[in-house]
């Protein structure tokens, strides 16, 4: 029952993700905006992640996982609610907000469980479970989002109701307080299983510098992706704030006896050598994912439903290969499994930059996305095992907390840079009105001289399928970055014990 529970809550929120990806143009449409403002229902929802995953091990510590995790759950649900009655844009960007609240804890405060109810030598399984929602989510998110947006919009919100209402009710009736599960004792005493309020006080001051500082570098990456350049104050004002900020809560952490987050748990080779792999993989794979779909509309004038059965197949890939990967990362040596599936997602991703043209046969990129997708399965749950398997119970919420965040920032780093290379690219071809909303039928924006709506409509396709090939080449880069991490720093053995390099 726990782990029906957490994979229902996990489902939850990845659903409400993958509808998103493939609304974002209707919901420009209907609500009569431009694309650049209306990424802010996705932006929105990225910064209270950033802001609020700081908090998970805190909140853990002091409230327990059941009241934490349920809590988590129902905000959600009160946001996708509220979210379906929005009035306008601005109130759509807000009840996101409170949406990205529950959202961002329900990811580490579900890791924090499967650390606790499961011995080190069975992570491996156990993540894969907790990995499931990553199989169903994309396969029926961009689907049913797809057919729900030709309804309404508000149908892609309203549609979390009965989700979230099961999952929120089995998780109230399976979380009962873990006093008796692995490492209970010690757990306990920390006040980190159980639902007494018994944990540690808030370190405001860290909460006040990393909190508002990854809100703040988030938002300068998401502005340069918005603007199509890094050369602009509103990008490089607040992400170098935000940095400052977030290093000079890593100085705190270091020396404050009871911080917010163990920065020290970084000294050890497992986690920081995952954390190392994971921001430089994440940043590669969910870069690139902002690409295709955008060339299935943009290019080949395919709908937002349409478009999310074209992503079946990766997602599939994904979610099974997951599931073999991270029952093997409990017998093989994880730089093994995690090299394997890094080159994988990199010669698929290949694959596609190489087919990619404005007629390119959907089968092919289809069978290259998806090796990319296996490639994925196989790299980032076997990486999250590996630096988190040998931690106890006193430091899994800080290192489930740490992995959370720097996936969130690699996700950030790779939409940034992706969409940033796609917009000059696009600008260079003279169609910056595309991302802008303009259609690719041969309107004013477009049209060539001289030529009909047919030829301009093909000239179009052309020019932003060579943008898109272009882009692919910044995930490439990273994804060979993240090989490179994986197979000279991860651990060697499965099962190897996470020895101290900083921390004593």
């Amino acid at each position: 029952m726990v782990f029906a529970a957490l994979i229902l809550g996990g489902l939850l929120v990845v659903l409400d993700i993958t509808i998103i990806n493939v609304a974002i143009r209707t919901l420009a449409r209907d609500l009569e905006v431009s694309l650049p403002v209306i990424q802010w229902v996705s932006t929105g929802y990225t910064l209270a992640l950033a802001m609020t995953v700081p908090t998970s091990a805190w909140l853990v510590g002091r409230f327990g996982v059941r009241r934490v995790y349920v809590g988590a759950l129902g905000g959600f649900v009160l946001g996708s609610a509220l979210c379906g009655l929005a009035w306008d844009i601005g109130s759509l960007i807000a009840f996101r907000v409170l949406q990205g609240v529950g959202g961002g804890l329900v990811q580490p405060v579900g890791m924090m469980i499967v650390l606790r109810a499961t011995p080190p030598e069975r992570r491996g399984r156990a993540m894969g479970l907790l990995g499931l929602p990553v199989l169903v989510g994309p396969v029926l998110g961009p689907t049913v989002g797809g057919w729900l947006v030709e309804i309404s919009w508000r149908w892609i919100f309203l549609v979390n109701l009965p989700v979230g209402l099961a999952a929120l009710l089995l998780a109230a009736r399976a979380l009962r307080p873990f006093t008796g599960s692995a490492g209970g004792a010690a757990a306990a005493a920390s006040g980190a299983v159980g639902d007494r309020a018994t944990g540690p006080r808030l370190d405001v001051a860290g909460l006040a510098l990393v909190a508002p500082g990854l809100a703040l570098f988030v938002f300068g990456l998401a502005e340069s992706g918005r603007l199509g350049t890094v050369a602009s104050s509103s990008v490089i004002v607040p992400a170098l704030v935000g940095i400052t900020m977030v290093a000079g809560f890593v100085v705190r952490a270091l020396k404050t006896p009871a911080p917010l987050v163990r920065i020290t748990l970084l000294g050890r080779r497992a986690v920081a050598s995952g954390a190392v792999t994971l921001v430089l993989f994440s940043s590669a794979y969910f870069g690139s994912m902002l690409v295709l779909p955008l060339y299935w509309q943009v290019a080949r004038g395919l709908s937002p439903a349409e478009t999310g059965m074209l992503g079946i197949p990766q997602a599939l890939a994904t979610g099974l290969s997951l599931q073999v990967a991270s029952r093997l990362v409990d017998r093989l040596q994880p730089a093994r499994v995690v090299g394997f599936g890094i080159t994988l997602a990199a010669s698929g991703l290949l694959a596609a930059v190489l087919l990619l043209d404005a007629d390119t046969p959907y089968w092919q990129l289809m069978l290259a996305m998806s090796v990319t997708g296996v490639g994925a399965g196989s790299t980032i749950m076997p990486t999250i095992t590996t630096a988190l398997r040998n931690l106890d119970d006193r430091d899994s919420p800080s290192g489930s907390t740490l992995l959370n965040i720097t996936s969130q920032v690699g996700v950030s780093i790779g939409t940034a840079a992706t969409s940033v290379v796609l917009a000059s690219g696009l600008a260079s071809r003279g169609l910056a009105a595309v991302l802008a909303g303009g259609d690719t039928g041969g309107g004013s924006d477009t049209a060539v001289p001289g030529t009909g709506p047919a030829q301009a409509a093909v000239d179009v396709a052309a020019g932003f399928a060579a943008a898109c090939r272009t882009t692919l080449g910044v995930p490439l880069v990273l994804m060979a970055g993240a090989l490179v991490a994986a197979v000279t720093v991860l651990p060697r053995r499965a099962s190897q014990t996470s020895t101290a390099v900083v921390e004593g």
